[in-house]
């Protein structure tokens, strides 16, 4: 549970010790008359944190069944509103949207986002409204992402080659470390203009910043205890940041110095060359508070979009293959698809996704079941009634995609089945205008990058089941496939998906 990276003694003496200083400040507050919303009783201190366990999406999907889908927890001394049906999200994302738009101020985003000033954990204001208009006009806008897709298309191709050997060797191949590399490469060229590992550790060093950022912080529910630093996490967070930033510094400087920045054509810039070349300006004229772009704004972002783009695109095609592996008839028609679009003589590219429509289902499916960032929380900015509830100001909100992804009442008695055909005629988009499916949010705070996404989740899964057979090893069945997951930001598989593969298509394909 997530009490247990605690020593147990240093857990019962805080109980013992501060539940008095609790119960006192309780009575203290002043008294609601106003109805709030159902859930568990807890304990003084720690609330109702001992019921979160090691998955809390699936516990809070359980209490859920039992207290309602608005329902109230106190975790340690923050009260956090969890929602857990289509219509209440809907009340929160789009009803209610400007109140439930901030982001909650928390120690890792604070040490590891430069004092959140990135996109995705800054608070909700002027500021934020910034650099959305930054992200959304200059970084993620259709046509950048198209710009990009000869990127993709190369360093898709170029580990295809090493499948390829894999292959001739029938090897087993580790799938989400090759996952993971493929699109670590895409996703730091495109920000960084480099694959950065070839000189610099900030792959590790970020991988282990968004480990950090789903590790439990006690600090963030208890906040007087947070000078104590009981767990050791400020210290990590310190360390790994100060590493992310002298990389980040080198590589700006190195820009900054490069020619290429000043002389290569605006489509083709990376974000670091786009970001430089805003620097100092004022981004919207027209706003009274209106933001310059600085040094701390460009890495800040950076680390966001990195973190974001890598984190969840890889966790996505990482599930979709598992599921595709444990469902032969979907992989199957897959193939089929693609054989009939593509053919079997040359690569799958992105001019062709448009005309597949089953591998559009597939990729549904999947973000059904495993939606990108599925406890991502809010917070209020004021006091807010939302479905007769009554809500206090910096009550932290949220939303459980996983849970609404496998509700039964919307998704039938099959909803823990992968089932792609269940989106055939139905009118559903990735951008949540049906709440029944948000698998990206919805509103002010909802991903701003599910066009780069998508693309790169397409092409590496059209391209690994049009390219490949996949088989799972060692006289493995699909029924001894371990579909286990780990808690994290992005809820990844708790054991790396192995599998044999086996090429199909004639000749070099190109």
């Amino acid at each position: 549970m997530f009490l247990s990276s605690l020593p147990l003694f240093l857990i019962f003496t805080l109980i013992f010790i501060l539940s008095a200083i609790t119960l006192f400040l309780r009575r203290k507050q002043p008294k609601y008359d106003r109805r709030q919303p159902p859930g568990p009783r807890g304990y003084p201190v720690i609330g109702n944190l001992h019921l979160l366990g090691t998955l809390p999406h699936r516990a809070l999907q359980a209490l859920s069944k039992k207290h309602g889908p608005i329902m109230l927890l106190r975790l340690g001394q923050v009260p956090t509103i969890i929602v857990s049906s289509s219509s209440a999200a809907e009340q929160f994302l789009k009803t209610h949207d400007v109140v439930f738009s901030s982001r909650p101020k928390l120690e890792a985003t604070h040490y590891l986002s430069y004092g959140s000033k990135g996109l995705v954990f800054a608070e909700y204001g002027a500021y934020w409204r910034n650099m959305r208009k930054v992200c959304t006009l200059q970084l993620l806008s259709a046509s950048k992402v198209e710009s990009f897709g000869p990127l993709r298309q190369r360093e898709l191709k170029v580990a295809l080659e090493s499948l390829k050997k894999a292959v001739s060797l029938g090897e087993v191949v580790d799938v989400s470390e090759f996952v993971h590399g493929v699109i670590a490469d895409i996703v730091y060229k495109m920000v960084l203009g480099c694959s950065v590992d070839e000189e610099f550790d900030l792959k590790g060093q970020i991988q282990q910043g968004m480990e950090l950022s789903g590790t439990f912080n006690l600090a963030d529910y208890v906040p007087f205890l947070g000078v104590f630093d009981l767990q050791g996490l400020k210290r990590r967070y310190k360390k790994t940041a100060k590493a992310m930033d002298q990389v980040f510094e080198k590589i700006i400087k190195e820009r900054e110095q490069s020619s290429h920045v000043q002389n290569e054509g605006q489509k083709h810039k990376n974000f670091i060359d786009i970001l430089l070349s805003l620097t100092h300006q004022t981004i919207d004229p027209s706003d009274e508070q209106s933001h310059v772009i600085d040094r701390t704004n460009i890495k800040a972002i950076a680390l966001d979009m990195i973190a974001a783009a890598f984190d969840t695109s890889a966790t996505i095609v990482e599930w979709a293959l598992s599921e595709l592996m444990r469902h032969p008839r979907v992989m199957k028609n897959l193939q089929q698809e693609l054989d009939s679009v593509v053919g079997m003589n040359k690569l799958v590219e992105e001019n062709d996704m448009a005309k597949l429509s089953y591998l559009d289902i597939v990729i549904m499916e999947t973000l059904r079941l495993y939606p990108a960032g599925p406890l991502v929380p809010r917070e209020s900015t004021e006091d807010a009634t939302v479905h007769g509830y009554f809500i206090k100001k910096k009550t932290r909100v949220i939303v459980n995609l996983w849970a609404i992804g496998r509700d039964s009442k919307i998704w039938s008695n099959n909803a823990e089945e992968f089932y792609p055909e269940r989106f055939v005629d139905k009118n559903f988009d990735y951008r949540g205008h049906d709440f029944q499916f948000i698998p990206f949010g919805f509103g002010r705070r909802g991903c701003p990058g599910i066009n780069l996404g998508l693309a790169t989740v397409k092409l590496v899964v059209a391209q690994l089941i049009h390219c490949f057979s996949w088989k799972l090893p060692s006289n493995m069945t699909i029924n001894d496939l371990d579909m286990t997951e780990k808690f994290g930001l992005s809820i990844p598989r708790a054991k790396h998906l192995l599998a044999v593969p086996t090429y199909r298509l004639h000749g070099e394909a190109t």
